[in-house]
């Protein structure tokens, strides 16, 4: 007698094929589950797999559009980036994904979720966060921390041993020496060799970007136009390409990022669990939209609301990494940085060349620079004499405070 259904978030990989079989073994009917989210896959071949290896039903469902304008927006908006060098590409991706599993184990009745992350890892935290917010009654059966299923594999042998005793396909090519996590956003590579954070990441690690060193001698100059701190058209001025969708655009500014080497980082990084990473990744159009929206959002908005504001782009930065994408802080937070972006508007002219991205101007009809106020050559609506009255009263705490030090 069945267990009752769990929903699977599947890879098509070792790993979650594994977990799929193993779950039959314990009794479960399983559904698999594949998300797009811009990875490179061969998914009618994952749909095949999962279907030999006895899932009960199979979903495999395009979630590249809904990943940008749902996920990748609001961070751009957010300038999110953690602890100051990570575009956060895997931790906004695992609430994407969760949300669609847990949408499938309601309408198809599952009392169950199930993923292939580690008891080491964040994503199991994002992954269950998540589940647990949009789906509270939800089960969630975790492998890798269940004794019985860690003992039984405590290697990439145990697992290749277990898939050609029941008949799960083992891939044929070797494994590179480190793990990849791949979608819309970025790419990141740990593990293996890159766990000793000396070792240098090898030339042919690298798939997203081409080696800045080898990328073309003359630049790529794109115009990012913005509407509500979000990118609603991109045009190269180069060669007159332009992209007015969310996904066209997202897309393009990878293409071109990754053409020209933009977007690589190596990092020691502070997992929400206790402990201390070593993550490579590559992020171009994300860095890309960084630069720019950086730059028109410094043009248009206010002094004061944009030092509030960067004090929420940490503190959301860090919700999305720790997984409270689901969360009423979380949901706040967005409310507040959409609000902020009211007056984003308007166009970034940049160039892209050599692994960097270099600002080359701006404009904007909510523009909140005066170039007559601060010209050197016209005095404006400025009487300079009244910032003898203004320094001396900036003046006055420093004063005091020297006066007392002296005591």
């Amino acid at each position: 007698m069945s267990k009752g259904t769990v929903v699977l978030a599947y890879s098509g990989g070792l790993d979650t094929s594994c977990i799929l079989v193993w779950l039959k073994e314990q009794g479960y009917d399983v559904i698999a589950f594949l998300a797009n989210i811009g990875q490179s896959e061969d998914f009618d071949a994952a749909r095949k797999k999962a279907e030999n290896l006895g899932a009960k039903k199979v979903f495999i469902d395009d979630l590249r559009a809904e990943f940008v304008t749902d996920f990748i927006w609001p961070a751009v908006q957010a300038n999110a980036i953690y602890e100051d060098r990570y575009l956060l590409g895997t931790s906004i991706a695992r609430p994407c994904i969760a949300r669609r599993q847990v949408e499938i184990a309601r309408r198809e009745g599952a009392q169950f979720v199930s993923h292939g992350a580690t008891g080491k890892g964040n994503d199991q935290i994002r992954f269950e966060l998540t589940c647990y917010a949009l789906y509270p009654e939800v089960k969630v059966i975790s492998p890798w921390r269940i004794p019985e299923f860690y003992n039984s594999f405590k290697g990439r042998k145990d697992l290749m041993e277990y898939a050609e005793k029941h008949g799960i396909p083992v891939p044929v090519t070797p494994k590179a020496p480190w793990s990849m996590d791949a979608n819309l956003m970025h790419i990141s590579y740990e593990s293996g060799i890159l766990e000793n954070p000396k070792t240098h990441a090898p030339g042919d690690l690298y798939l997203m970007t081409k080696n800045p060193e080898d990328s073309p001698s003359t630049s790529d100059v794109l115009e990012i136009q913005f509407k509500n701190g979000v990118p609603v058209k991109v045009t190269n001025m180069t060669d007159g390409h332009s992209k007015d969708s969310a996904l066209d655009i997202f897309s393009y500014l990878n293409e071109i990022g990754g053409k020209h080497g933009v977007g690589r980082i190596d990092i020691v990084e502070n997992r929400f669990i206790g402990m201390k990473s070593r993550g490579i990744y590559e992020t171009p159009g994300g860095t890309i939209l960084l630069k720019a929206h950086l730059d028109i959002e410094t043009f248009t908005m206010d002094k004061e609301v944009r030092r509030i504001k960067q004090g929420l782009g940490v503190r959301i930065s860090e919700l999305i990494y720790n997984g409270f994408w689901y969360s009423p802080e979380g949901e706040y937070l967005r409310h507040c940085i959409a609000k902020s972006q009211e007056n984003v508007e308007g166009k970034v002219q940049l160039s892209v060349f050599k692994g960097q991205v270099y600002i080359l101007g701006r404009e904007s009809p909510k523009s909140l620079y005066n170039e007559e106020l601060v010209s050197m050559d016209v005095q404006g609506d400025y009487e300079p004499s009244d910032a003898s009255g203004f320094i001396k009263i900036i003046a006055v705490r420093k004063a005091v405070y020297k006066s007392n030090t002296l005591l």
